[in-house]
């Protein structure tokens, strides 16, 4: 039994400890917010904080994440408060199918914590999620307005 706290909430899930973290976020857990898209870290769809570092959860085991602080798209909202990420990404019309922008969000509220007002190249270099639907524009329009609030 390997203990877990995600958003805040500890959680005990039985699992081998070499089980990538996604899984026991989603199936474990229930939070389905994270997405399963390459299974190797590079599409980033499944990026998800831990001690709050992005963190591409599909190759990262989950005997890694004890005694770290966890958090999913689901904790990004405070106290029912979207965080200024989310709401840029709403503002901007960001998702089009959707499925990776949990992922990209959780990349960039990342990239605003390391450097508040960065620029096209900074996003450009930054941002190595994947978007199948080529949303790149709208994602660096949504990371400049998220910067500027």
């Amino acid at each position: 039994m390997l203990r877990l706290n995600i958003n805040g909430k500890d959680y005990d899930i039985d699992v081998e400890p070499e089980t990538p973290l996604l899984w026991a976020i989603r199936e474990n857990v229930g939070l389905t917010g994270t997405k399963y898209g390459c299974g190797i870290a590079q599409c980033g769809a499944c990026t998800v904080h831990v001690d709050g570092v992005a963190t591409r959860s599909c190759s990262f085991p989950v005997s890694g994440a004890v005694n770290t602080k966890i958090t999913t798209i689901e904790g990004l909202a405070q106290n029912g408060i979207l965080h200024k990420v989310q709401k840029a990404w709403i503002e901007h019309d960001v998702p089009q199918c959707g499925y990776c922008q949990s992922g990209q969000i959780m990349a960039a509220v990342e990239l605003l914590k390391n450097k508040p007002k960065p620029t096209d190249a900074d996003i450009d270099r930054e941002m190595t999620n994947i978007c199948r639907c080529g949303t790149f524009q709208q994602i660096r329009a949504a990371i400049h307005a998220a910067a500027n609030a």
